[in-house]
């Protein structure tokens, strides 16, 4: 039995002068144990989809079954008691300011009638999880924006929840402490047996933790699978855009205006060298055998699922004579390749 299942998932605002199609007709499982992503630009409808989740956001149409159970068949008494089993943390934390930090992972114990003597017990033992045992009394303030989501994460654990919907988590945090965190929400999701779903834009986020990834565009998911598979392959255009705007956004010179009318010529090409491709200098050796030159666009080496994978991105010439040639001797040696279109 799956954790969460959507099954034709349909979500419709009516704004003054129309209807806006949030969500059309979504189907998704997400396993127990696993961590999901979903990813998307901004307006894609991700984080409408997460709220869906623990019907915070009434479907229009379709289901959402937590675990088997229907929660448009719930009465509310019934569906207050299952968000129990759902926890949320979100992009800006928010703590309360005016209590301290074992006061804030206590307050949502003490509001399902548990002993503040034992929600407060509760939360020193949660404290030890997130390695925040000596902040217990901090307030928000004097906490960096790290710490400030580990408290986040720690309330969130507070009732035992079976699933942890992170919306845009790390989004406010830099690179250094963003790893910090999803190296704590890998750790959970492996001791607790938590099922954690990532919303995100970022698509290292999803390289980093998940091992299932839904690509969504204009309230559609777009394309699903792996995580490993769709770095190596993606299929969509939204896919392609997510994996080379990664690749490239710290890449100021793919961005200047007079570079990017030189690329505008030659088709470009984006190799996924594998553990087993790695050993051999296939590009220069593919150099030699054909005896054409290429332009390297980028290089660089990704985690995606605690797999190292090396990637690069080269432009062929608009005198390469044999780019099929090229393109079956490369993949002959084992590395995955894929023709960069120019509106990716």
């Amino acid at each position: 039995m799956s954790a969460i299942e959507l099954k034709k998932l349909t979500k419709t605002f009516q704004t003054k002068d129309h209807q806006v199609e949030a969500l059309k007709d979504i189907s998704l499982k997400i396993e127990e144990g696993e961590i999901y992503g979903i990813i998307g630009m901004s307006g894609a409808g991700k984080s409408t989809l997460v709220r869906c989740f623990n019907f915070l956001e009434r479907p229009t149409k379709g289901q959402v079954l937590i675990e088997g159970k229907d929660l448009g068949e719930l009465s509310e008494k019934e569906l207050r008691r299952q968000r129990s089993d759902i926890a949320m943390i979100f992009q800006h934390f928010n703590l309360l300011s005016q209590k301290n930090v074992v006061d804030n992972i206590s307050l949502p114990l003490i509001i399902q009638g548990v002993k503040k003597s034992e929600a407060k017990k509760r939360a020193k033992e949660l404290l030890k999880i997130v390695e925040l045992e000596d902040k217990e009394k901090a307030y928000p303030a004097q906490l960096s924006g790290g710490q400030k989501q580990r408290v986040a994460i720690a309330r969130a654990l507070a009732s035992d929840p079976k699933i942890l919907l992170c919306d845009e988590a790390t989004s406010a945090l830099d690179p250094r402490t963003t790893k910090s965190i999803l190296e704590l929400l890998k750790e959970i999701n492996k001791n607790l047996n938590i099922t954690i779903v990532m919303i995100t834009h970022q698509m290292e986020v999803v390289r980093e933790i998940c091992q299932k990834v839904a690509i969504m565009e204009e309230g559609i998911v777009v394309e699903e699978g792996g995580v490993e598979e769709i770095f190596d392959t993606p299929k969509t255009k939204a896919a392609k855009r997510l994996i080379l705007g990664d690749k490239s956004k710290d890449d100021d010179i793919l961005q200047d205006s007079k570079v990017k009318e030189l690329l505008k010529s030659g088709k470009k090409i984006r190799i996924v060298f594998t553990e087993n491709s790695a050993f051999e200098p296939v590009v220069s050796n593919m150099i030699l055998k054909f005896n054409t030159p290429i332009n390297i666009l980028g290089a660089d080496t990704k985690n995606v699922g605690g797999i190292a994978k090396g990637e690069m991105l080269i432009q062929l010439t608009d005198e390469t004579k044999n780019e099929e040639d090229i393109i079956t001797y490369l993949k002959e040696r084992g590395l995955k390749v894929e023709e960069v279109e120019e509106d990716v």
